[in-house]
């Protein structure tokens, strides 16, 4: 899609007017008195919370923001691969791929050899490798993430709306208090309510009210780290330019001037420039007033001489100094107490926007909380189940802050040169980018062992399919309408397991097959975790959805084939599901192939409702299963 040619227009880029882009706010109801979750924050970390929460009509959540209204311009644009995998878990990734700039090269420049003052092109590289993720890299207006959000919580079982202009004052926890141990104070800012104080008692509270974060003081918890006192502007410009490589994500060291990274952005007309600014000394602080966007803009064209840009106009523009700073704990917990406090986002990690890692770890936080939080108060999981969000997601962070420090000072330094001997080759810092590909793309995140992910020693019946990281998706045919998709789309944000069941050289439904067997376990044996712990009354995938893959072409097995279990009725009116059962096989090859199943074994791939591995396990391994799932699950209610 092609927008923003007559100027930049927040919004919907469908609506051709910008007028009718304008939605209005919800009305400013007064905060309820009672909820279970209360979510302090409308970043995405705290939107991608809400959304998960809102698919729950028994969970009562509210959000609250200090902002007056929703966002219209965003500062983190960048949505990594991983990222966009989470959004088709909600089902707009599409939407965004229509309207996002797509990261498939970058290009890098340094200093000439012969004329120093100019910048040459060394090179240009592909920015995700191949097969990395059916997702692109892609850029986007942030404040249209946070629009696809916001309709999925509208649309959802709870119905949420954000409460915006309320300030957090205060917050106390009574970890005696039985049902309700959180209590919160806001101060109204609407000028129709203006210093009305609210208070609001929950069961859970979560801060992603960034890097000042009132929730994160209140608890005692504080950021730790530095800054490496570095400075850089930035400014999203409609602009014309010589500069040949504008619409490629681009890094340019120059010789005395400084550097600047250029992130094409969506729509086809503009573009992110972050600008070096100079160095500051130790303890400095930067002096905001004295950067203009002009300024900016004559710095700009200094770093990428002999070629120039004209600015005609400008959509955003920010200074910010560069810093990596970690909490001490990502939520209230103690020793001899569980959590009822959480901390998401900047309020809990602060590093460099140049990596593009801020949005995307943001919401990855939560996208780890949610699903944890809904299992504790819908009665699925124990409340301890909640410790592990901060053992997981503290661990995820400070790979990233020390990810973070080294980029940030490679492509802050000075290029190598006669005059700078201790300077960085511009060479070194591309195959250091290079080289860091799976984590920028976010997929590197690795999740150790524990309750929630097994021990590997069965991961050699699915090399492809690392415990602790995300389900690698690729494509199978549906056998129900013989339609090719992604095996891991069928893992949506509804905070359901899945146990995917590869079978193994044996015909498949055949007598000895071991997928039917598993099959007939699952249903008939009254110790199998989906009859310990699906609710009576319940389909009977809401807990647990089993789903078989076969490696038979999907023409050589009859729909009346699968087992009962693959093809059970659910709903009202008890219809079949026929979306159960895949042919590995698609023109592209076969899943067992490029994932690294098992061809002769087969195996049992458990996937978190997060879509990371729990575990791999033999087809038969059914004590395993059940001593996994009785580990997370708790037995519902009679």
């Amino acid at each position: 899609m092609q927008f923003y040619e007559n100027g930049f227009h927040p919004g919907n880029p469908r609506i051709n007017d910008p007028k009718d882009r304008v939605i209005a706010p919800p009305l400013k109801q007064p905060l309820p008195k009672k909820v279970d979750v209360m979510i302090v924050g409308c970043g995405p970390a705290g939107l991608n919370l809400a959304a998960q929460l809102s698919k729950f009509s028994t969970i009562s959540t509210c959000i609250v923001e200090q902002k007056d209204d929703r966002l219209l311009v965003g500062q983190a644009d960048g949505i990594a691969c991983r990222t966009m995998e989470i959004f088709e878990a909600y089902d707009f990734a599409d939407q965004i791929k229509q309207e996002a700039y797509w990261v498939n090269e970058i290009a890098f420049w340094r200093p000439d050899d012969q004329k120093p003052e100019n910048i040459v092109r060394t090179s240009k590289i592909q920015d995700v490798e191949d097969d990395l993720s059916e997702m692109p890299h892609v850029i986007v207006n942030q404040a249209r993430v946070h629009d696809f959000f916001l309709d999925i919580m509208r649309r959802g079982a709870s119905k949420i709306e954000p409460h915006y202009s309320r300030k957090l004052l205060d917050l106390e926890v009574d970890y005696n208090h039985p049902d309700y141990p959180v209590t919160l104070q806001f101060e109204r800012l609407d000028s129709q309510h203006l210093g009305v104080i609210e208070t609001v008692q929950a069961k859970y509270v979560v801060g992603c009210d960034g890097a000042r974060s009132t929730v994160r003081k209140s608890i005692g918890r504080e950021l730790v780290g530095d800054s490496i006192n570095q400075a850089w502007g930035v400014m999203d410009v409609l602009a014309t330019t010589d500069f040949p490589d504008i619409r490629l994500k681009t890094a340019i060291y120059s010789n005395n001037q400084g550097n600047m990274l250029i992130i094409p952005r969506e729509g086809g007309y503009m573009v992110r420039l972050y600008i070096e600014l100079d160095k500051l000394n130790e303890n400095e602080r930067f002096n905001r007033e004295a950067i203009t966007p002009d300024s900016l803009i004559a710095a700009a064209n200094r770093i990428m001489a002999p070629y120039h840009i004209d600015v005609k106009e400008i959509a955003w523009w920010s200074v910010y100094e560069i810093g990596q700073r970690l909490t001490t704990a990502f939520d209230d917990s103690e020793t001899d107490r569980e959590p009822h406090v959480f901390l998401a986002g900047d309020a809990c990690h602060t590093h460099s926007p140049k990596a593009g890692q801020g949005l995307n770890t943001s919401l990855n936080d939560t996208w780890n909380l949610g699903w944890k939080m809904a299992h504790v108060l819908t009665g699925k999981a124990d409340p301890s189940l909640l410790h592990t969000y901060s053992e997981e997601r503290q661990k995820v962070a400070q790979i990233l802050i020390d990810f973070d420090r080294e980029l940030s000072t490679m492509f802050s330094a000075k290029p190598k040169s006669a005059d700078n001997p201790d300077g960085v080759d511009p060479a070194e810092f591309q195959r250091y980018f290079m080289k860091s590909g799976h984590f920028t793309a976010g997929v590197a995140i690795h999740y150790p062992a524990s309750r929630l992910v097994g021990k590997d020693q069965h991961q050699a019946l699915a090399t492809g399919q690392i415990l602790g990281k995300r389900f690698h998706s690729a494509k199978v045919t549906r056998h129900g309408d013989a339609k090719v998709v992604h095996l891991g789309h069928s893992v949506k944000a509804d905070g359901r397991w899945h146990i995917f069941a590869f079978a193994g050289k044996e015909a498949f439904m055949s007598e000895s097959c071991r997928v039917k067997a598993l099959c007939n376990f699952l249903q008939e044996d009254p110790h199998s975790p989906i009859n310990t712990y699906t609710p009576k009354g319940s389909d009977i995938d809401s807990i647990i959805s089993l789903s078989a893959i076969f490696q038979e072409a999907h023409r050589d097995v009859e729909v009346s084939a699968p087992h009962p279990l693959l093809q059970p009725l659910k709903g009202t009116l008890g219809l079949k599901d026929y979306e159960k059962v895949y042919s590995a096989q698609t023109r592209e090859g076969s899943f067992y192939d490029k994932r690294g199943i098992d061809k002769e074994q087969g195996c049992m791939v458990i996937v978190r409702p997060d879509q990371y591995v729990a575990d791999v396990l033999p087809l038969d391994d059914y004590d395993r299963l059940i001593a996994f799932f009785k580990d997370v699950l708790i037995k519902p209610a009679d």
